[in-house]
């Protein structure tokens, strides 16, 4: 392997790894809930199938007719409790109206109080996020220190390399703050 694919292997991997931080940062946000309904409240909920914890998007359909409403229809009407059980006993505080074929779910204005909660529960998860990409960025810098320190690199390669983690760090953090930004918008909205 020469000298630039080792650099440029660890900064196509930093890459990678920073990008699915970011990407799992994004779905956090996406569990967190707004003023709107939305199927990525509910579609991780595990719901008793026939005594498998099995996740809702498994167990049913989502659709959104109104701005506040979700509409659960269940492939099989044997579920129906199931999945109406499992989002009564999740922490969303949402409450399901099951009329025995599909299960209607009425979100409620959200508070001043509960958005402000809601908008410190999303900092937080991007400051997780932010935390996660620079633990990547510590990873690859030893890396490169290492391929430094052994030979496979000059001290030239490195101090470019590093440049450009730092810039694609810069980048990630970056989409990150905006992702929070825009859902930090969506919770204060009213």
């Amino acid at each position: 392997m020469n000298d630039d694919s080792l650099a440029g292997a660890a900064l196509a991997e930093a890459r990678e790894r920073m990008h699915s931080a970011v990407a799992h940062a994004q779905h956090d946000f996406a569990t967190v809930r707004t003023g709107r309904a939305s199927p990525t409240l509910v579609e991780n909920l595990r719901a008793d199938y026939y005594g498998a914890d099995t996740p809702l998007k498994q167990l049913a359909s989502f659709s959104v007719p109104e701005a506040r409403l979700l509409v659960i229809s269940p492939f099989d009407k044997a579920a129906l409790k199931g999945i109406e059980k499992a989002i009564q006993n999740s922490d969303l505080g949402l409450q399901p109206n099951n009329d025995g074929t599909v299960i209607r779910i009425n979100f409620p204005q959200l508070t001043e109080e509960r958005r402000k909660e809601m908008v410190k529960i999303v900092h937080h998860k991007a400051e997780e996020g932010r935390v996660a990409v620079r633990n990547v960025r510590r990873a690859i810098r030893k890396d490169l220190e290492g391929f430094e320190k052994d030979g496979d690199i000059t001290t030239d390669e490195l101090e470019r390399a590093e440049k450009d983690l730092e810039k694609i760090t810069h980048d990630q953090v970056a989409e990150i703050d905006r992702l929070l930004q825009t859902k930090e918008q969506e919770l204060l909205e009213v």
